[in-house]
């Protein structure tokens, strides 16, 4: 008989009953979404309940950050929620691929709001922890600790980018640090290696990249290229204007122009709604 969880130890307690909800076939889980988008409130539940796992092992990469990992879980069953309400099974993806977006976008935006005494927003709290894993993953490799131009070498950034984002990381956090009260478990047994690469964040970011392909292809060539390298979206590295117009053989202003007419473009509703679930509070 397996040892029964410590009545002071909830977070044990959860993760073993939430391991006893049975998972759901591909049937089902089409079946309870199309009843979920319809109003069906136990659909939902049931289509939550099934996959409260997922948001465990979201929240985990998440560990240390500047929240409790109980409150972790809890933003993460947030944004659980938020999906069943928009899921839209006719769309190809399972709803675990759907969900992890939700669920990172719950945990990120808590640890951004609440994390911190100084709100630093939510795409800095991302490239905060590429840097991190960037760092670790040199650790790992080399040995030693990464210089900030070793991390931006790795990153494609310049190394005074990297310098800024580890300043803005006020909690400097050790890989040895203990989470929760487990004595063998470290921050670093939940940073993610990033090489092997998990399945429903890569069929996630598969999802992004598809969608965001298909609306940057309505707008013009240079409209594209300008907002691709704009952003970084090519390797990571956003690009000035005066790079920009470097490259295109046009003035900074001109190269403002495009941006700013590509990015007017981008905000009408028949591009942007198809965007928008990535991007909703």
């Amino acid at each position: 008989m397996p040892e029964a969880a410590p009545p002071d130890d909830p977070v044990r307690a959860y993760l073993k009953e939430i391991g006893s909800v049975p998972l759901l076939s591909a049937e089902e889980e089409t079946a309870l979404a199309a009843a979920a988008r319809a109003g069906d409130a136990a659909a939902r539940r049931r289509l939550c309940e099934a996959n409260l796992r997922l948001v465990v092992s979201v929240a985990k990469r998440y560990a240390g950050r500047g929240l409790p990992f109980p409150d972790l879980i809890q933003e993460g069953n947030l944004g659980l929620m938020k999906a069943a309400e928009k899921f839209e099974p006719e769309r190809g993806f399972k709803f675990s691929t759907y969900a992890t977006w939700w669920i990172r976008q719950a945990i990120t935006r808590a640890i951004a709001d609440q994390g911190r005494t100084i709100r630093i927003p939510v795409h800095l709290v991302e490239s905060i922890n590429r840097v991190r894993r960037t760092s670790v993953e040199l650790l790992r490799q080399t040995g030693h600790e990464p210089t900030p131009a070793e991390i931006a070498a790795r990153l494609g950034i310049p190394p005074e980018r990297v310098g800024q984002l580890l300043q803005l990381a006020q909690e400097p956090l050790s890989l040895e640090a203990p989470v929760g009260e487990e004595e063998d478990a470290r921050v670093g047994d939940f940073v993610p290696d990033d090489t092997a690469g998990i399945p429903a964040d890569e069929a996630g970011r598969q999802l992004l990249h598809r969608e965001l392909t298909s609306v940057l292809s309505s707008l013009t060539e240079r409209e594209q290229r300008v907002l691709t390298l704009r952003f970084g979206l090519e390797d990571g590295r956003p690009r000035t204007l005066e790079e920009l117009g470097q490259e295109f053989s046009v003035t900074r202003e001109r190269v403002r122009q495009i941006e700013a007419k590509a990015l007017r473009k981008l905000r009408h509703p028949s591009r942007s709604n198809r965007l928008r679930a990535y991007l909703e509070e």
